[in-house]
């Protein structure tokens, strides 16, 4: 369903605000955040007050002098996963319930977040033993009530974003999730429907390949709120990824056409070595979740 793209694309959308943020990967079996953000190999250090998460992007802070030309302000993200306390990606993590139980409870307690305006948690699909161990922690480390939070200085649970994809099969298990954050007493900040048709790489048009429009149906009629569609962004799939820029099938035809004329040498192409959120910013799927972060922040506030 591509819930670990969701979560990193509303972690950066929310740094770009200028609010720092957390991802923390509860994963276990398939963490993906250390490879979204391109640190696989990055390890995590002990300090007095705990683990120390994985510096994705530092803060930049607003100048107060005018003359001077600084980036656009943005808040940090750092990120905790299982990812990074595995000696090799491919290995395999087989742990019964108990160990997975008590890994999230190591995760949510002797982590060093710091100041941290929002922490983002990646689970897997379903209703597991990952998101019991997550719900009876996070409701015993803090509240949903705002007028509690800020009394008793506890931090505050905003909610929960359910990710579907169009599909029935996709739905049906997150209607799931949904009674279970009732259970739970977690509310339901609202659902996004991933994968919802496909944009352009070039003029970011929205083409309905597959079915559309599900997880709306299903979000209106579990009475949820519907935070909108997210397209496929095969623009977002190369940052992750890495990748350069592939010639178009035209260009390749072109250069079929012409092989006895003599071609001028194209210049290599330079790589972007901004970081990651200024790289995204520049995308066709930030407008969306900057549009999701604000609906999140007003909620939240």
């Amino acid at each position: 369903m591509g819930k670990s793209s969701v979560t990193l694309q509303l972690a950066l959308a929310l740094s770009l605000q200028g609010k720092s943020v957390g991802i923390l990967d509860i994963d276990l079996t398939g963490p993906s955040i250390p490879r979204l953000v391109g640190l696989e190999g990055a390890k995590i250090t002990q300090s007095p007050g705990g683990w120390l998460p994985v510096t994705v992007h530092d803060a930049i802070t607003p100048t107060d002098d005018p003359s001077t030309e600084s980036p656009m302000p943005r808040g940090s993200l750092r990120c905790m996963s299982l990812g990074f306390l595995l000696r090799d990606r491919g290995d395999a993590v087989i742990w019964r319930g108990p160990k997975k139980t008590a890994m999230i409870r190591q995760f949510l307690s002797d982590v060093a977040w710091g100041s941290t305006d929002y922490l983002l948690v990646d689970t897997p699909p379903g209703t597991s033993d990952e998101h019991i161990a997550l719900a009876e922690q996070l409701l015993t480390l803090s509240t949903a009530d705002a007028t509690l939070a800020t009394q008793n200085n506890m931090p505050r649970l905003t909610g929960a974003v359910l990710v579907t994809t169009p599909q029935a099969v996709a739905t049906s298990d997150v209607r799931k999730e949904a009674n279970f954050c009732v259970k739970t007493s977690i509310p339901v900040l609202g659902v996004i429907e991933n994968m919802s048709g496909y944009a352009c790489p070039c003029c970011g048009e929205i083409s309905n390949l597959f079915s559309s429009g599900g997880g709306e149906v299903m979000a209106q009629q579990l009475n949820i709120p519907f935070l909108g569609k997210v397209p496929v962004d095969v623009k977002f799939g190369e940052l992750v990824e890495g990748k350069m820029e592939l010639a178009s099938d035209d260009e390749e035809e072109e250069e079929e056409e012409e092989d006895d004329t003599v071609q001028e040498q194209q210049p290599p192409v330079e790589p972007d070595l901004r970081p990651l959120v200024e790289q995204y910013k520049d995308g066709w799927s930030y407008p969306r979740f900057e549009g999701f972060a604000r609906n999140i922040i007003g909620g939240g506030a």
